[in-house]
């Protein structure tokens, strides 16, 4: 979803540790309950205490560089605002200089929990800084070459920044696989690729299923903040992102919807509009989240 995980790219120097108490800043993020890094958490307090922060509604901004000796740190702020305006200007194509004052600075945590592509010109390649009796173990982001929570979530990003694409890829004429005709559960092979992982005799969408029926039940009693977001999708629709135990979810709220598992590496499997898949969005939709 646009603006589940905001990061983007500028250099500035703010006030950090590292041997000359500066930091060339690479990207940035944000970490609010509608926004926050995906890899992080289902949930805004699970990303907030993947970070050991508290999770406070009025959010943090997530600023990741490189101090003098080329050391990897992220520098937590309680600026937002400053944050959300560099994010913008960068996504522009416009030059900002994101320096936070030393004051809105709330923790300096070794390492980034973020893939960053970029490295400061003139100095060491970005290493993990060297630890300190104590201290944390420094970030780092996941394994792109396994499969578990984290790259899941990531994933269902994916499909939302690229929903046309993956729409595109639905075969209208696909048959039901949930076998109670209710048009709701579609076969993922179509738009997920190979079904390897898939042992004898299993059913992905038993976990899709079980993925529609928790979904259902945020709507009867709401669950941790951050769990379902929505964001702009184009006229007057919004694109939903939710996630749960073993569970993501990708849907436009005037579409269908695709569903990846945990149980089903790199699948992504597709939730056709049916009958009851409309009021179920429209529902999670008045109850999620929203960026401000």
């Amino acid at each position: 979803m646009g603006g589940t995980e905001p990061t983007a790219t500028g250099a500035a120097d703010a006030g950090a540790p590292g041997d000359d108490d500066s930091l060339y800043v690479l990207t940035a993020a944000l970490l609010t309950p509608a926004q926050f890094p995906s890899v992080l958490g289902d949930d805004y307090p699970a990303a907030c205490a993947a970070l050991r922060l508290e999770p406070y509604a009025e959010g943090y901004g997530l600023v990741l560089g490189q101090d003098g000796t080329g050391a990897r740190w992220t520098v937590v702020v309680d600026d937002v605002s400053l944050v959300a305006v560099a994010i913008a200007s960068w996504d522009c194509g416009m030059a900002y200089d994101l320096s936070p004052d030393e004051r809105s600075v709330v923790s300096a945590l070794p390492g980034w929990p973020l893939a960053v592509a970029t490295a400061a010109p003139g100095l060491p390649a970005p290493h993990d800084p060297a630890p300190e009796e104590g201290a944390p173990a420094p970030l780092a982001p996941p394994d792109g070459a396994a499969w578990g929570p984290a790259q899941r979530r990531q994933g269902a990003d994916m499909v939302a920044l690229q929903w046309n694409e993956w729409r595109a890829r639905m075969d209208d004429g696909a048959e039901d696989a949930d076998g109670t005709g209710s048009g709701e559960t579609r076969d993922g092979a179509g738009a997920g690729g190979g079904r390897g992982s898939e042992g004898p005799g299993s059913d992905p969408y038993e976990g899709v299923r079980r993925a529609l029926k928790e979904l259902g039940e945020y709507v009867a009693e709401a669950p941790p903040v951050g769990r379902v977001r929505s964001g702009f999708a184009g006229g007057e629709a919004r694109m939903l992102r939710a996630d749960g135990p073993g569970w993501s979810l990708v849907a436009r709220t005037d579409d269908m919807a695709f569903v990846l598992l945990d149980d089903e590496p790199h699948e992504v499997l597709p939730v056709t509009r049916g009958p009851k898949l409309p009021a179920l969005l429209e529902s999670l939709d008045a109850m999620a989240v929203r960026p401000s």
